[in-house]
């Protein structure tokens, strides 16, 4: 059996982005909007977001 995350596809950064709005969407709706975060989870999230801050910046 293969291992499907082999490193053989990628994914582009429009996707990526869709992906990551997503998962947000998803995280706000079950967490709602007084749940805190986990540090860790948090630590990612602010990651993100300046990655994504950046990227626009470089268009």
């Amino acid at each position: 059996m293969r291992d499907r995350n082999d490193g053989s596809r990628q994914i582009d950064r429009a996707t990526s982005t869709s992906i990551c709005k997503a998962i947000g969407e998803r995280l706000q709706q079950n967490l709602g909007p007084e749940a805190p975060l986990p540090s860790s989870l948090q630590r990612l999230i602010d990651e993100m977001h300046r990655q994504e801050t950046l990227s626009k910046n470089y268009k």
